[in-house]
């Protein structure tokens, strides 16, 4: 009995690596996981879909970075102990900017709070996360939505390069100056086997700094902001103003966690590979408190829904350090980072032009990602049709004309406005209703099957 008590507890300490590395390691290792992380992203892309203001833009980014610190430190530190960093989600920005638009920012950040709190109380205490995930995420539906995920916002992307400020032209050729300094640091990094390999780590960094230096030769840069910005400056609860309760934001809100949760998922069966540590169901149900937990308090500071990143196993793997303890410093130094105002406007002031460059080949990699999951599946009829269908109502939601989006119910609208949702909820439904023979299962899935009855 006192060993069953004992599985209940969330997280685990059983074969956690804690391997002997000094405050100096720790907190190095843990720059270096924030700088490959590229954690603004989202929010800037969120802040020109709600058309903020240069000085907007760096509050939510600032705020994003203390949220995702935050998150970090509860998730590696007392929820799933494992060494997950946690960022802003992809897979919300649509819908989040619908919300905002439609409904207001303070409805925005209403709608994140009910759902924190829902997935955090599946983890624990109910302990029913681990069945949902062995029961209705397959390889093929997380692979499925991951793909989705790259797709639906691949066109927001590619029309904000072409509606951004300056003319055709020279937004095209910004653009493919960025684009191509982000290709060749990605490639090089990943083909050397020498020092250079490190530069995929900065690759994002490198070609945010060159197409803003590029930008600026055509007068497309201002940093007017940076110098009116203080140095240092204390997190300010609901700075955007406080939350209100829409019943339709929630509703779609409450969808898009469950499609967070698959996204994560996947990433925590990586960095269970790569840590040699056991992904059982008191980590998988550690993990969902953790990240609602997370959710929950990054809501107070506007920031979106943070997700474990995947882009973190890489380093994982390519330093050999396993240990949480540079997860964990890196997650108090994206609060110190969100308390500097003044380098949160440098990364506002980057031209859009710039970062939706950067944001068009991110989605590739997303995409790419998500057919590495699915390789793993039998490319069968019946799984042809989980993934063509669910993509292609994906592009059917995103490519919508605006006329008749703007004449539907908010509730739908919303949903709608989520390429991501449409998908994702397609791969879920189609993966139950369609018979599964024997040759539609791949090795994954027996594989996972074999685990859930083990556990």
């Amino acid at each position: 009995m006192a060993r069953e008590r004992e599985t209940e507890k969330i997280g685990t300490d059983v074969g956690d690596h804690t391997e002997n590395i000094s405050i100096l390691q720790s907190i190095f290792l843990g720059l270096q996981q924030v700088l490959a992380m590229d954690l603004f992203i989202p929010p800037m892309v969120l802040a020109g879909l709600l058309s903020f203001s240069v000085t907007e833009n760096a509050l939510l980014i600032q705020m994003t970075f203390i949220a995702c610190g935050i998150a970090t430190i509860i998730q590696a530190g007392i929820a799933m102990k494992l060494p997950v960093m946690q960022g802003p989600s992809f897979v919300p920005l649509s819908a989040l900017a619908a919300i905002g638009t439609t409904s207001g920012v303070g409805a925005m950040i209403g709608s994140l709070i009910p759902g924190a709190l829902l997935i955090a109380i599946l983890g624990y205490p109910m302990k029913v996360f681990s069945k949902v995930v062995r029961k209705f995420i397959p390889p093929i539906v997380a692979g499925t939505v991951i793909v989705v995920v790259g797709i639906s916002l691949m066109p927001s992307a590619i029309n904000s390069i072409y509606t951004a400020q300056g003319s055709f032209g020279t937004n095209m050729f910004i653009a493919l100056i960025t684009a191509a300094v982000l290709i060749f640091c990605m490639y090089v990094g990943e083909k050397s086997k020498t020092k250079f390999r490190y530069i995929k780590v900065a690759s994002v960094i490198l070609a945010l700094g060159i197409g803003t230096i590029v930008a600026s030769f055509f007068g497309l840069v201002n940093f007017s902001s940076v110098g009116k910005s203080a140095w240092f400056q204390m997190p300010s609860i609901f700075a955007f103003g406080k939350p209100t309760f829409n019943i339709d934001a929630i509703l779609i809100m409450l969808a898009i966690y469950f499609i967070i949760m698959i996204e994560t998922t996947g990433t925590w069966f990586t960095v269970s590979k790569v840590t040699d540590e056991h992904l059982d169901d008191k980590r998988l149900n550690g993990g969902a408190f953790g990240e609602g937990l997370g959710c929950f308090l990054g809501s107070f500071f506007g920031g979106t829904p943070v997700t474990g990143y995947s882009s973190n196993a890489g380093i994982i793997a390519i330093t050999g350090v396993k240990s949480r303890k540079p997860i964990i410093a890196g997650g108090v130094i994206l609060i110190l980072l969100g308390m500097m105002p003044k380098l949160m406007n440098v990364i506002a002031s980057i031209p859009s032009v710039v970062i939706n460059s950067v944001f068009a080949i991110l989605c590739v990699v997303i995409m790419m990602n998500g057919f590495k999951v699915i390789k793993e599946v039998p490319f069968t009829e019946r799984n042809m049709l989980v993934i063509g269908v669910s993509i292609m109502l994906a592009l059917f939601a995103v490519l919508m004309p605006a006329n008749i989006l703007n004449g539907l119910p908010n509730l739908v609208t919303y949903f709608v406005s989520s390429g991501t949702a449409i998908g994702a909820i397609t791969a879920l439904v189609l993966n139950l209703i369609l018979p599964q023979k024997l040759e539609d299962r791949g090795v994954a899935t027996k594989m996972t099957e074999v685990s859930a009855k083990v556990n």
